[in-house]
């Protein structure tokens, strides 16, 4: 028996907006019909809005795109034979050679739209967990210097230094601290946060127990923005894929560290995307702003040292510590 042919349909917001649920039904559908053995993986956004839906074929080594794909135009598509890359007026050649993506260095968002977002083996094919591996390896010390020398800034729009935060919540004495990772993502058109959350879950999670290994924390959590429902369905299952693996909970992988998430939804109020109105609503009260000093580092969630990251800051973490500081540090321009 031959292998099957598989097709890739994302299932990120702006994709199942636009009708990748129909998509994917009636590719089903039509491959039943027409004696087609196939397997639809329903990956992540590769970023390119405007084509979507993206629908993928792996023809040999490559994969072919076919976009923008309407729940109409899949029975055409198969009359071409896009099964083996057949041509189409929606074909666009071979995904990676598009000119958007061609043009692109690709470090947080290297595996969206390339992996099943919950398969957690597909993430390990393509370099998960090994940024946490080699955390594990080094040590903290190591691995706190490495987070300082690339300069990674906060990517939520203040820019502060990741590094310093990070120092002064492992410098400070508590027999308790947090990470929380601020996913309240609120400027309006701004989706990073969202598309790494629904096409790269797991690697948020490896960002946030490489820096509760780092600051001695043993509990995290996201505050994701309510209007991202996908976002919350995916994260919610990715955790539970990594406690069932041991990516989460006691002595993970047998590294005698302890680290679990929750999943906080927030309330849809903007102003509890800034840092201590969110840990306000995270312990249960109003979002409302905190007076500084004391900053989170020193007093944050419930009173103890809160390292506060957003998705894609924490997103990079595993990459700097796997490829090393210097690699990141060289791409951009100046800060």
């Amino acid at each position: 028996m031959t292998s099957p042919i598989k097709i890739f349909v994302p299932q990120e917001t702006a994709a199942v907006s636009m009708g990748a649920d129909e998509v994917a039904e009636k590719i089903t559908l039509l491959a039943q019909e027409n004696g087609e053995n196939i397997e639809l993986v329903r990956n992540g956004s590769w970023g390119m809005s405007w084509l979507e839906p993206l629908v993928e074929v792996q023809v040999k080594n490559h994969r072919i795109a076919y976009g923008p794909v309407t729940e109409s135009s899949v029975t055409t598509l198969f009359d071409a034979d896009f099964l083996r890359g057949g041509e189409h007026k929606l074909k666009r050649g071979i995904t990676q050679e598009i000119p958007y993506l061609k043009k692109q260095q690709r470090w947080t968002f290297e595996r969206s739209g390339l992996i099943d977002p919950l398969s957690i083996e597909d993430f390990q094919a393509h370099s998960g967990f090994e940024g946490l591996r080699k955390s594990f390896k080094i040590g903290r010390k190591k691995v706190l210097k490495e987070v300082m020398s690339s300069g990674l800034r906060g990517r939520g729009g203040a820019g502060f230094p990741t590094g310093i935060k990070w120092k002064t919540v492992a410098d400070t004495e508590s027999s308790q601290k947090y990470i929380a990772c601020n996913a309240d993502e609120g400027d309006s058109g701004t989706f990073s946060d969202r598309i790494l959350m629904e096409s790269d879950p797991f690697s948020l999670i490896e960002g946030m127990l490489i820096s509760g290994f780092v600051v001695g924390a043993s509990r995290g959590y996201i505050y994701l923005r309510s209007e991202y429902p996908i976002a919350h369905k995916i994260m919610n299952a990715a955790l539970k894929i990594a406690r069932e693996e041991n990516w989460l909970g006691q002595n993970i992988q047998n590294s005698g560290f302890d680290f679990d998430i929750d999943l906080h939804l927030g309330g849809g109020s903007y102003i509890c995307g800034e840092e201590t109105a969110m840990l306000e609503s995270l312990e249960g009260k109003a979002g409302i702003i905190r007076y500084k000093p004391p900053l989170p580092a020193i007093e944050g969630l419930f009173k103890k040292p809160t390292v506060v990251n957003n998705v894609v800051t924490l997103g990079s973490v595993a990459n700097i510590i796997l490829r090393g500081s210097k690699k990141y540090a060289s791409l951009g321009k100046d800060r």
